[in-house]
This record gives structure tokens, C-alpha cells and sequence, in this order.
């Protein structure tokens, strides 16, 4: 059958989470700065349908290509691997050094590759920085500024509302990269996937990596946003969130509840029945 049943797609995330572990630093940044890209690939394509139908829910209909790409070729996403990495760290599988050492690369290879496809987008944009102004990078512009300064004018209430968008936003990422594990089709994989990165886009959650691109983007074509506000505001508790909600929503919880249980093993006596346990402790009664 094509699709995978609960208990199997758990042994699906174990084997994932120790085939990441064991991938070597190069492979890690490469497969990371290429996720990156994608998915700043996807959120100015989904940014773009929006400004062309004035309608936000396309552009959250469109945005989960990126995210598939990624999965159908086995690239590295920081926050997919938040569900997957830790879970093999519980099972006994993998050291929770080779956790850390592994997230930290993925997570700096996912912002070369966004800061590289910021960088071009910007050219694009901006004639190479002598153009006039472009109803994309308005948008990015607006955005970067409402990711940053927004929570700002908050303070510590900013703080924790992106950090609980956060939350919301990668218990649906890591839902989509085990949904892509329920099939062994590629139509079934993408349908799968698709479904939960859908629902995260359209109620304006906060990703880390989009946000890699998105704050960088808006920043080099004007917002207001400084360094400081970027990481302070956003990027530091969005990622922080990012890791509760994948790891304790997803990995950590589907985990407790599906993992594969051994059958106790029945007593002597359990085996028996009643007349069976009789004779047997009143050996004066046996035939």
C-alpha cells in the first residue's frame, strides 16, 4: 500500500533523525543554503501572488512548493530537523552533541542561502540598485518592518507573541515533514506535505528561515529595521519557538504516543487455565 501506517512513519522519523546525524559538516551547509534559497524562492513567489490577485490565501496556496522541493530531495531545513534530531537523541540513537553540532550548521546553511537569494532578488528588483520602486520590494519592505519593529513597540509582549507564533508556526512544518512520510509515492508525499505548510502560511505565522530572507530582503531595500532589531525581535525567539513547537508539538508527543510497544510477556500461570493451575500447584491431583 501507499500509505504508511502511524507506527511505521515513526520509525520513518528514528531513521531520518540518525541518517541527518550522520551527514558531515560540508554536506550539512550545502544542503542547507539550498534550502534557504528555496524557501526564499517560494515566500517572494507567494508575496508576488498576492500582489497580483490582491488575495493573501493564494499566495499561501502556492508558498508549500519551496517546502516540497526541499523534502522530495532530501535537503537539510533546520526546523524540520527540530522534530527529528532530538527524537533520535531520546530513542538512545544519536549523542545530543552530534544534535547540537548538527542544528548549528543547518541553521548558519539555511541563512547563507537566504542572504545569497536576498542578495539576488535585490538586483533583480532594483535594476542592480538603480531602479525605481518595485511593488515586491514595497511589500518586503513592509514586511520586514512589521517582523522587527512591530514586536519592538511591544516589548517583552512582542517578544513572547512571536515566540507563540513561532510555536504555532513549526508544530505545522514538522507536521509537514512527517506527513510527507505517511506515503512512499511522490504525488503522495507532496499532497501530504503540502496540507500543514498551507495552514501555517495563511495565519501569518512566524518561520525562522523565511524570516532569514525576508527581514535581510526588506532591510537592503530600505526598511527601517537595524541588526539588532532583526535578531532581538525576531530571529532569536522566533527560533527558539520554532524548537518547542517542533520538538514537544510533533517529534516529542507523536513519539510518546506511537512508538512501538513490546507485548508483556504472559506468566507460566497467566498460560494456564484454571484447572491447568490447580493441578499443578496439587500434584497429588494429577492423573
Amino acid at each position: 500500500m501507499d500509505y504508511l501506517k502511524p507506527v511505521e512513519v515513526i520509525e520513518s522519523m528514528l531513521k531520518s533523525g540518525q541518517a541527518k546525524a550522520a551527514l558531515p559538516v560540508r554536506d550539512l551547509l550545502l544542503r542547507g543554503a539550498l534550502s534557504g534559497g528555496l524557501l526564499g524562492i517560494a515566500t517572494s513567489l507567494a508575496m508576488t501572488a498576492t500582489l497580483q490577485t490582491g488575495v493573501p490565501l493564494v499566495g499561501a496556496l502556492v508558498f508549500p512548493v519551496g517546502f516540497v522541493i526541499i523534502v522530495l530531495l532530501g535537503l537539510e531545513l533546520v526546523t524540520g530537523s527540530f522534530a527529528l534530531l532530538p527524537l533520535a537523541c531520546l530513542a538512545g540513537d544519536v549523542r545530543m552533541t552530534r544534535v547540537v553540532s548538527n542544528l548549528a550548521w543547518v541553521f548558519v546553511g539555511n541563512l547563507i542561502g537566504s542572504l545569497i537569494y536576498a542578495g539576488l532578488l535585490y538586483v533583480c528588483l532594483t535594476m542592480a540598485g538603480s531602479g525605481g520602486p518595485d511593488p515586491l520590494a514595497a511589500k518586503l519592505v513592509a514586511a520586514a518592518e512589521a517582523k522587527t519593529l512591530g514586536y519592538a513597540k511591544f516589548g517583552g509582549a512582542g517578544i513572547v507573541t512571536a515566540f507563540t507564533k513561532a510555536v504555532l508556526c513549526n508544530w505545522m512544518v514538522t507536521m509537514g515533514v512527517v506527513m510527507a512520510m505517511t506515503s512512499n509515492s511522490t504525488v503522495g508525499k507532496i499532497v501530504a506535505a503540502w496540507l500543514p505548510i498551507f495552514i501555517f502560511f495563511a495565519q501569518g505565522f512566524e518561520h525562522s528561515v523565511v524570516n532569514m530572507f525576508v527581514i535581510p530582503a526588506g532591510m537592503m531595500l530600505g526598511a527601517k529595521t537595524s541588526l539588532a532589531d532583526w535578531w532581538l525581535w525576531n530571529q532569536l525567539p522566533v527560533t527558539a519557538g520554532n524548537f518547542v513547537g517542533g520538538f514537544c508539538l510533533t517529534g516529542w508527543s507523536l513519539y510518546s504516543t506511537l512508538k512501538p510497544r513490546r507485548a508483556a510477556s504472559p506468566s507460566v500461570g497467566a498460560a494456564l487455565s484454571p484447572a491447568e493451575n490447580l493441578l499443578a500447584r496439587t500434584p497429588s491431583l494429577k492423573p
